[in-house]
């Protein structure tokens, strides 16, 4: 593990700033003050203190990685509105929005077109299919339009973009360069539409943008053009501001075209096979997990890859591959269950950027308990119990109803 420590501009430049919301939140906690009588006073309490014995305080929470304290603004700030009554132009953003909600290279992609919207344009998000995103407002959306599409159906979503950008007439197109969808769908528009997109963008400035060429080894500049395939950490994430996100609509009808490509729908893919490091929903056990049969089915019903602490890699309940951690494997999971396990701290860095954490453990004062978003108090293998027999129910009735 490198110990080059990083720097973070967006949080000194925020510390900096006494007028910022989140100013507060970045300061860092004071260890040390001259009391009343000219005595220097240590917070005993502080990440890093060395006590009488020589034991040095850690943080077992996750916040402290690679022995450095990250400064995080978790105090609830709420930050301004942003607010654009009558647009003069639009900057259109077509996400990805795999399984429904943004990614981080959505996320990038919104924030690059919330610099090139500045304070006279807005951001219109075009979304295909079914949304379970939430957050639109803290990702930088001014406007957002919902589009019906079912499947794979890159010719039918080419003609409603097509509407969109006869009736809005946005100044710019971004989409992401992801084999995700957003490559392949913003190559397709751009013929359909006549225009010479920027690929792989990975910076804009002023009239001009970057682009990466030659396998990554070389950048082109040129122009900004009206679209814009931007690559991964293309710009910053919007975060110091909120909008309104308020929906559109098409004054036309998108008539259907004839698909020359037949959609099979998804195929079932065997949660086994799935990398750790790619894995959406992770069921990991620990110590605490005693009947490790019961275990795989639950993984089993609930469709997750497994994990496992390196407690039980250790002693042989899991493979090598599936340990969690800092000395394993890091995961960005949206959903992680973790099972009877305590919670060392290189498991807390392993899951640090997971979305949504579970905890399920006997110890209510656990740290893995302190770290999880939601926690359910009880023996394990009753509860995995329960989750099989909640699972079969709404499966059958899902069953009965289609039938």
């Amino acid at each position: 593990m490198s110990d080059i420590i990083r720097r973070d501009p967006r949080a000194e430049r925020i510390a900096r700033n006494r007028l910022h919301p989140l100013h507060a939140a970045m300061q860092p906690a004071q260890s040390s003050w001259m009391g009343p009588n000219g005595v220097i006073r240590k917070n005993v309490h502080a990440v890093g203190f060395m006590g009488p014995n020589g034991i040095k305080r850690i943080d077992r929470s996750g916040a402290q990685q690679a022995g450095v304290t990250k400064r995080s603004a978790s105090i609830e700030v709420q930050v301004p509105l942003h607010q654009v009554a009558a647009p003069a132009f639009f900057i259109a953003v077509v996400p990805d929005m795999i399984g429904g909600r943004l990614s981080s290279h959505d996320r990038d992609v919104l924030g690059l077109a919330r610099q090139l919207a500045g304070a006279d344009g807005a951001v219109l998000a075009v979304v295909f299919g079914e949304v379970k995103e939430t957050a639109f407002d803290r990702a930088g959306v001014d406007r957002l339009l919902l589009l019906d599409s079912e499947g794979y159906a890159p010719e039918q979503q080419v003609l409603s973009l097509r509407a969109v950008d006869n009736q809005f007439a946005p100044r710019h197109w971004l989409l992401p360069d992801s084999r995700s969808g957003g490559g392949e769908l913003g190559r397709r528009f751009a013929a359909g539409v006549g225009e010479r997109p920027a690929t792989r963008v990975w910076q804009v400035k002023a009239d001009q943008c970057v682009g990466r060429a030659g396998a990554g080894l070389q950048d082109v500049t040129r122009v900004v053009p009206r679209i814009i395939l931007a690559a991964v950490e293309c710009a910053e994430p919007v975060s110091e501001t909120r909008h309104e996100v308020i929906p559109v609509q098409l004054s036309t009808t998108v008539v259907p075209c004839l698909a020359r490509i037949e959609d099979l729908g998804a195929v079932e893919v065997d949660p086994a096979a799935i990398p750790m490091a790619e894995a959406e929903f992770i069921l990991s056990g620990g110590n605490g997990v005693k009947d490790w049969e019961l275990f795989h089915r639950a993984a089993a019903a609930l469709g997750a890859t497994e994990g496992a602490s390196r407690v039980a890699v250790d002693d042989g309940f899991m493979g090598r591959e599936r340990q969690v951690g800092a000395s394993g494997t890091w995961v960005t999971a949206r959903v992680y269950v973790a099972v009877g396990i305590s919670g060392a701290i290189q498991h807390l860095q392993g899951i640090g950027a997971c979305d949504k954490v579970v905890a399920i453990n006997l110890d209510p004062a656990c740290d893995m308990v302190k770290r999880a978003d939601l926690s359910v108090i009880g023996e394990g293998g009753a509860i995995l119990q329960a989750l099989i027999a909640a699972v079969d129910k709404w499966r059958s009735g899902v069953k009965r109803d289609a039938a």
